[in-house]
């Protein structure tokens, strides 16, 4: 492999070279299907709470701490695992980082307490960042320059079709024979992903001179954090709707139960179909593709109050809200380039932010609620954070073309 090099064109340094793979394809499959356990687990956690509630002893609110022990394994473990294993072959990382996701949902699908439970689901957290992170590397080294956003997209799909294909699953599973075995199916797709990226995927050792201080190298790029920022206050609208969707489709719409998985699949499609077309985008114009999918995405998050009366207004505007999620692969790219010789961890912490998002939406809408706002207010919550990802983007923008010009200039 390689070491990374200057792009004369742009100015950002390219991505190194992996191994040679002769299934591209294949290598892609398996680094989706990790995504896909991943993204089962983190959605379906929160259809089961109610499950494992009263077997663990505990009530609703306790048990949503559960989740946020998730979330915070994730903030943690994106950064600290991307810096201490700097040096280590990609392939490798990512086999080791699937063993660790599948033990943690072991773990969480044997929690004898609620105490065991929140320690488990931290543990099987802490993989998720920075798997997605070295897997999107690992992506894009198997194609050309101009088609590797594509190629992380294939990886972040696996996150997507979990929300339409895995977490009814999963909930099918907790349903029929206990929450338990949802978790261990979580636990046997990790250990298959581990087995076929051993198998297909090119080792991928590190580039010359990679160390755990040159990846702290990224925290020092004032792009890198407007990047991360973007991703963390524009992908909260999302979130501020997502959280209370099915709370809304209760108490506002009046739809019948069997309405609300079927409304959050076609939230999933949305994430599907904007990750692919976001990512065809941000392969021709990346900066330019960023702003516009955030300017979608407060468009609409407007129409959300208005549609909120009816399944059949609500739909199609959850369908284009969910579209609005493929600023994450954007994202993902646009961190390879200002990220120079630090790819790995600010590939990275991009799963740290985005959680920091599911955070912060939700927070904010929670204070508009108990503000007597009503559920359909979490639609205007979204707006001012997506438009406030849109300032952010502007800023990163203009920062960035006298560093153009000059480098046109030479």
């Amino acid at each position: 492999m390689t070491g990374t090099t200057l792009d004369t064109r742009s100015g950002a340094l390219s991505l190194p070279d992996a191994a040679p793979s002769r299934h591209p394809g294949l290598v892609l499959t398996a680094l989706a299907m990790g995504g896909f356990a991943i993204g089962t687990t983190e959605f379906a956690t929160m259809s089961l709470l109610p499950a494992f509630a009263p077997d663990l002893g505990i009530d609703a609110p306790t048990a949503g701490h559960v989740i946020s022990a998730y979330a915070l394994g994730v903030v943690v473990g994106a950064p600290v695992i991307a810096v201490l294993a700097a040096t280590m072959a990609r392939r490798t990382l990512l086999v080791g980082l699937m063993v660790l996701f599948a033990l943690g949902n072991v773990l969480s699908a044997l929690a004898p307490n609620y105490h065991g439970m929140l320690l488990f689901r931290f543990l099987a957290g802490l993989p998720h960042g920075a798997y997605f992170g070295v897997a999107a590397l690992v992506a894009a080294s198997l194609v050309p320059r101009e088609r590797r956003t594509q190629a992380v997209s294939r990886v972040i799909l696996g996150l997507t079709l979990a929300t339409v294909a895995g977490v009814p699953l999963a909930n099918g599973i907790g349903q029929l024979v206990g929450w338990r075995w949802s978790f261990g199916l979580v636990a046997v797709l990790a250990m298959l992903t581990a087995v076929a990226v051993r198998v297909l995927a090119p080792l991928g050792r590190p580039a010359s001179g990679a160390s755990a201080l040159r990846e702290l190298g990224a925290l020092r790029r004032g792009q890198v954090w407007l990047t991360l920022a973007i991703g963390a206050i524009g992908f909260g609208g999302l979130f501020s709707v997502y959280t209370y969707l099915a709370s809304t489709l209760i108490e506002v719409t009046h739809a019948a139960p069997v309405a609300i998985p079927l409304v959050l699949a076609v939230f999933g499609l949305g994430l599907t179909a904007g990750n692919l077309v976001c990512a065809w985008a941000a392969d021709r114009a990346l900066m330019p593709a960023a702003g516009l999918t955030l300017v979608w995405a407060a468009a609409a998050l407007a129409l959300y109050p208005f549609a909120v009366e009816s399944v059949w207004t609500l739909a199609p505007v959850v369908f284009l809200i969910g579209c609005g999620g493929g600023l994450a692969t954007i994202l993902q790219t646009r961190l390879m380039d200002v990220a120079e010789d630090a790819q790995t961890l600010a590939a990275a912490l991009n799963h740290s932010a985005f959680n920091f998002a599911n955070a912060l939406g939700p927070w904010l809408a929670g204070l508009a609620l108990t503000a007597g706002f009503g559920l359909p207010s979490t639609g205007w919550v979204g707006v001012a954070l997506a438009l406030g990802g849109l300032a952010l983007w502007a800023v990163s923008a203009s920062l960035e073309r006298p560093r153009a010009a000059s480098s046109t200039v030479r």
